[in-house]
């Protein structure tokens, strides 16, 4: 058993949060779109051909901003495929991901689909295989109000209205050898300025993403981003981060320390965007998009993946279809404290993906659909998580890690606002279950009770959410109390608890 004692005080606070930390990210990819949020001849589907189960649990899950329509696809994307009568639309190959894209959802379908999920639309640009030209005209098709023949062919495509996109991504994982038209970070740091600079010309209210390296363990990673922001600073508003955590050789309790990776992935590149700040004199901060973070088993589909010869080219083959473990679910819900943590750097956080791939939601053609063991933090976490985060210091035990040696055992942040307080902990410990006492008092407690008391625990760590059992895991309720101006929650092994604190 370990013991671990906490004060939640209002004046350490971290930053108002912005809502676009609980960000999505679809691609065309798999069975995301196709089979996955839309499926036409599927009994709950709309007028448009949406799955409305799906729908429902998006909106339950609570994203803000989703990132589309890649990801890898982008970089060999012609978005003026997507628009247009259905039929006439042309099927591409897709290099990113070896299929066939038939572009039967592009830009309007997938407008209508936010629409009903409640979401704002962010789009990213084509910089691998297209270039500055191809970026405006997709800019002034969204956004223009001005009569131009662009914004005539929207109206004639049913959308008379500007789509009015606020965030736009420079391409996506230029830094990859993987990625169709890689370039170095001279090369890419250079286009997309240009391509940043021409699109404010256009439309000045935009927020613009450069892409930072795709992975903290990238060859190039520090250097990239020092380059690329030293050609992009004046240009853009955010640098993009991507992060993904798998559980390596059974060892459980280095997995438990991802989130210690991630403050640390964070750390370094704010501290690169403002040494280079420092470089210009200059007192403008750049922001963290971290557009790609979530829990991925890249090993074990690369070990999988079907492999497709030249003249195979499947549509929406099933692809990076992880199932998802309790352990898991704990890991992504230290993840999403880290990111609370990190609230005044990082403002748009983007879960990657959302349905079928990767993802929180999955479904069955035809059949059912059912909420992942990682669905659960991330719906509670952005229900809860309203106001201004504010650090929790915790005196706590340690875990031993490999890689970071040792690691806080219970990791904390919270979220006040005017109706109360949500604290959000894990215990990263395999073996000892932790009494966490949070001094209340700073708060002016009187009063405070528990509201609501959400725990995500299994003693089986692989238990999983299912086709054969959609309802194996779920949360329950914590063992939180409040008693004289003290919040104790006791923490099993292995588990992530979010309490919310009001009146009586």
């Amino acid at each position: 058993m370990t013991d671990a004692t906490a004060r939640l005080d209002p004046y350490l606070e971290i930053a108002p949060i912005d809502r676009r930390i609980f960000g999505g990210f679809v691609e065309h990819l798999g069975r995301h779109i196709y089979d996955g949020i839309f499926e036409p001849g599927h009994p709950t589907a709309d007028e448009n051909g949406f799955r409305r189960d799906v729908i429902d649990l998006v909106r339950e899950l609570g994203v803000s901003t989703i990132r589309y329509p890649g990801g890898n696809f982008v970089s060999g994307y012609r978005w003026e495929d997507g628009i247009g009568p259905v039929d006439e639309r042309p099927r591409r190959l897709d290099l990113a991901w070896h299929a066939t894209e038939t572009n039967r959802i592009g830009l309007h379908e997938f407008q209508q689909w936010l629409d009903a999920v409640g979401s704002d639309l962010m789009l990213a640009v084509n910089l691998g295989t297209r270039g500055t030209a191809e970026a405006l005209d997709l800019l002034e098709y969204a956004n223009t109000i001005v009569p131009t023949a662009w914004t005539e062919r929207r109206a004639a495509n049913g959308h008379p209205e500007p789509f009015a996109v606020k965030m736009w991504c420079l391409g996506n994982e230029m830094d990859g050898p993987w990625q169709l038209g890689h370039r170095n970070a001279e090369d890419y740091g250079k286009l997309a300025s240009r391509t940043a600079k021409a699109m404010r010309q256009l439309d000045p209210s935009i927020e613009l993403v450069a892409c930072g390296s795709s992975g903290r363990t990238m060859p190039t990673f520090g250097s990239w981003e020092r380059e690329v922001l030293q050609h992009t600073f004046d240009d853009v508003d955010f640098i993009s981060c991507h992060a993904y955590y798998q559980e390596r050789d059974g060892d459980a309790q280095e997995f438990l320390t991802s989130g210690e990776d991630m403050a640390r992935f964070i750390a370094s590149v704010v501290a690169t965007a403002d040494h280079v700040a420092a470089e210009r004199g200059s007192d403008k901060r750049i922001m963290i998009s971290f557009d790609e973070w979530n829990v991925w088993y890249l090993d074990r589909w690369e070990a999988q993946q079907k492999q497709y010869g030249a003249d195979e080219w499947p549509i929406a083959p099933r692809q990076l279809e992880d199932s998802y473990s309790a352990l898991d679910a704990v890991v992504f819900g230290d993840l999403m404290i880290t990111l609370l943590q990190h609230a005044d750097r990082v403002r748009s956080a983007s879960l990657a993906q959302l349905v079928n791939v990767i993802a929180p939601i999955m479904t069955e053609p035809g059949g059912p659909t059912w909420r992942q063991t990682t669905f659960f933090p991330f719906s509670l976490t952005s229900r809860l998580a309203q106001g201004r985060a504010v650090r929790v210091p915790v005196t706590a035990g340690t875990v031993p890690s490999a890689r970071f040696g040792d690691v806080a055992a219970v990791n904390a942040v919270a979220t006040i606002d005017n109706d109360g307080a949500t604290l959000f902990l894990v215990n990263r410990s395999v073996s000892d279950a932790a009494t966490v006492r949070v001094d209340l008092s700073p708060l002016g407690a009187a009063g405070l009770v528990v509201v609501e008391a959400h725990l995500l625990h299994e003693d089986d760590l692989a238990a999983a959410n299912t086709l054969e059992d959609t309802d194996r895991v779920g949360i329950r309720r914590a063992d939180a109390r409040v008693t004289d101006a003290e919040l104790t929650v006791a923490l099993p092994p292995v588990s992530w608890a979010a309490i919310r604190l009001g009146s009586a």
